[in-house]
């Protein structure tokens, strides 16, 4: 064998071609790690860097499985397509009608699409309208006997209903019960059963958990998308219950229904919506949660209806500036703009004023967990609440009324208004109300500086003063003592209950520091 011996020439270009791909391989490294981490390019490593580093490496959680396969194979067998024959006075919506189309949308849903520009179904993942009155969507069996999990809006206006198996068996379906403010159905198969069926997870996924989302996109048929929980809690503006799970695998239009899985192969969401210009998937996409879906269906199947617990609160948001005027360290509870009579609350002692911040010894961030917390509670059952009423700390325990249906369980959110007050440092001009023909109560606002702080809340001419600093007021001295009196306080703003033909509601001011106020 003959053996080849290199120039000196020859030699160096081979180090230099050496040196210039260990250094293209470091560079490489370098902007992987970089991206990783989020950052923007970052200069080679110096003792600054090196100390930002964590100095335990961080160990990797579980890797992801090599296939989803196993998974798949295991549940999809128990996701079915469903097909609906509509009433004869329910129009055809497929792709297109604009604002017509947005009239046969749920109304809980119809503010979010129309927040995303969209004028019908092409912005949701809803059912697939088709000429002649039929549609389509994606559902998953529960149990053996035959018991279907869907969204309300597949199945509404549905004169029959038809379930489309993995194995290719087409099977009259009856719906058992719907909950339009979840926007969940039950269905139930009665022939040709015992039937596949899957598991409902009882514990809600982190994010960045790995799920895989099966159902039925344009009519297809079953098809399979992967991707991870993007997010929890989200509020879409969808219903007074909304807790969705945000997740990024592709999901369409006719996967409405569909099973959302954790690798274990348990659910953990229906599809319910996506948000897109198109009416394609760009990566939001929302699950309703397990646990919502089990407290909804255990309620279908038993009776065929949601029953929800009632306290006969009106609240909002407590706002910083309303935490500021009330004393409170931090901007979270519900503030209790009135108390209905009659109602379990009024007879537990609630009102207005009061900060709901726990039930059953669970924290309660805001207004819309409140109601969720409630909602989710049957009529009847038995809750402690804490609350903060001036500067203590109280409990009350309340046995749950039943929700009317037409009962708003929060409502007067303090984000509208552009004027009012009382007094110069406010930017009001006011008025006992009695005297501008605005009843016998209050003090009414005659005029609002554009540029006082009033305004910037939404006080505005008309509306009336009814209570300041949590003390009902009938003239402008009233006023100027409960401001002075929260001045005195230290408070950052004062709290003012207003009303106008809209209802009551409350709106933190803050207080200006004038030195001829």
């Amino acid at each position: 064998m003959t053996q080849t011996t290199q120039t000196p020439r020859e030699t160096s270009l081979e180090t230099r071609r050496f040196h210039r791909k260990a250094l293209a391989s470091v560079a490489a490294v370098t902007l992987v790690a970089t991206g990783a981490l989020g950052t923007a390019f970052l200069p080679p490593t110096t003792a600054a860097y090196a100390q930002a580093l964590p100095q335990t490496p961080i160990t990797a959680p579980e890797h992801p499985p090599g296939s989803f396969a196993p998974i798949v194979n295991r549940v999809k067998p128990g996701v079915v397509s469903v097909k609906v024959k509509l009433k004869d006075d329910a129009s055809d919506d497929e792709d297109g009608g604009g604002q017509q189309n947005l009239q046969n949308v749920p109304p809980q849903l119809r503010d979010f699409f129309r927040r995303f520009g969209e004028g019908g179904p092409g912005g949701m993942q809803r059912q697939q309208r088709h000429g002649g009155g039929a549609a389509q969507g994606s559902g998953f069996f529960i149990s053996g006997d035959g018991y279907v999990v869907t969204n309300n809006h597949v199945v509404n206006n549905a004169k029959s209903v038809e379930v489309t198996l993995d194995d290719g068996r087409t099977l009259p379906a009856k719906i058992i019960g719907t909950d339009p403010k979840t926007d969940l159905a039950l269905l139930k198969v009665t022939d040709g059963g015992p039937f596949p069926y899957v598991k409902l997870s009882h514990g809600a996924p982190q994010v960045g958990d790995w799920v895989v989302a099966i159902g039925n996109p344009f009519g297809l048929g079953g098809t399979v998308t992967a991707g991870i929980v993007s997010a929890r809690g989200r509020d879409i503006g969808a219903g007074p219950y909304d807790d969705f799970l945000q997740i990024d695998a592709p999901i369409n239009k006719g996967n409405s229904g569909g099973p959302t899985f954790n690798v274990n192969g348990e659910v953990v969401g229906v599809n319910t919506a996506i948000a897109s210009p198109s009416g394609g998937n760009v990566g939001l996409a929302f699950a309703i949660p397990s646990e919502t879906v089990q407290a909804v269906v255990d309620q279908l199947r038993a009776d065929g209806k949601v029953a929800r617990g009632y306290l006969g609160l009106q609240i909002q948001p407590v706002t910083k500036d309303i935490a500021d005027s009330l004393g409170l360290d931090k901007a979270k509870g519900a503030l209790v703009n009135s108390a209905q009579d009659g109602t379990p609350a009024a007879k537990a002692g609630l009102k207005s004023g009061d900060v709901v911040q726990a039930v059953n010894g669970e924290p309660v961030t805001d207004a819309r967990e409140l109601s969720r917390k409630i909602a989710s509670l049957k009529p009847g059952t038995k809750v402690d609440l804490t609350f903060v009423r001036g500067t203590k700390t109280e409990n009350a325990q309340v046995t749950l009324g039943t929700l009317p249906n037409d009962t708003k369980v929060a409502s007067a959110n303090d984000n509208g208004g552009r004027r009012g007050d009382s007094q110069p440092r406010l930017g009001l001009s006011l008025a006992p109300a009695g005297q501008v023909g605005a009843g016998q109560e209050g003090v009414a606002v005659v005029a609002v500086d554009p540029d006082g702080p009033a305004a910037a809340k939404g006080i505005q001419e008309g509306d009336v003063i009814l209570d300041v600093g949590g003390q009902p007021v009938s003239n402008l001295s009233d006023v100027a003592t409960r401001i002075r009196a929260a001045e005195t306080d230290g408070r950052k703003a004062v709290l003012m209950r207003i009303k106008n033909d809209k209802g009551t509601r409350f709106v933190a001011i803050g207080l200006q520091t004038t030195k001829n106020g």
